[in-house]
């Protein structure tokens, strides 16, 4: 039942909060693709929505994004960063996720872009809401758009972000 609770309450929140003029179709569900309406014919144009609930584990894979087989973004509980939890157990406020680089931009202009560690990109994370984001994923040599939706405080660990798919 609180889970149910905790779902309404983000859901209620999510659509209250953004400003984006996006067709992207929201969702609770961690993970769900999303057509967006904006294929260019062959159907293929999908985001990913995740979002790992505040105080959820970020151990278990239900709360971690699996982009890829080298990168699982998720973010514990005690209210610091994101990180890879395929090759770390906790958040380097300096490194963290390690095998990425972050840019503030789109993937139209990533050849232009200046890619960072997650911290050094955004500044503070708490205030990377909203942000047009490029995440590059570095032993698979993949571009990603990420733009976070949400970002909890208070050490509760919640976060959520709309991104592109990766093509296996």
């Amino acid at each position: 039942m609180r889970t149910i609770a905790y779902l309404f309450i983000f859901t209620l929140l999510f659509s209250c909060t953004s400003d984006s003029t996006s067709d992207v179709i929201t969702s609770p569900d961690s993970g769900d693709e999303v057509d967006t309406g904006g294929d260019q014919g062959d159907g293929e144009d999908t985001t990913i929505i995740f979002t790992k609930l505040p105080g959820a584990d970020a151990s278990l894979e239900a709360n971690q994004d699996r982009i890829t087989d080298n990168v699982w973004i998720t973010r514990g509980n005690n209210g610091g960063q994101i990180y890879n939890a395929k090759i770390e157990s906790s958040a380097d406020k300096n490194n963290s996720p390690l095998g990425t680089s972050w840019a503030i931009g789109t993937l139209d202009n990533k050849d232009a872009l200046t890619f960072t560690p997650f911290r050094v990109a955004v500044d503070k994370p708490q205030n990377v809401v909203g942000k047009n984001l490029v995440l590059y994923l570095e032993e698979d040599d993949v571009y990603v758009s990420v733009e976070f939706k949400s970002w909890s405080s208070g050490q509760s660990g919640g976060f959520s972000y709309v991104r592109s798919k990766v093509s296996n």
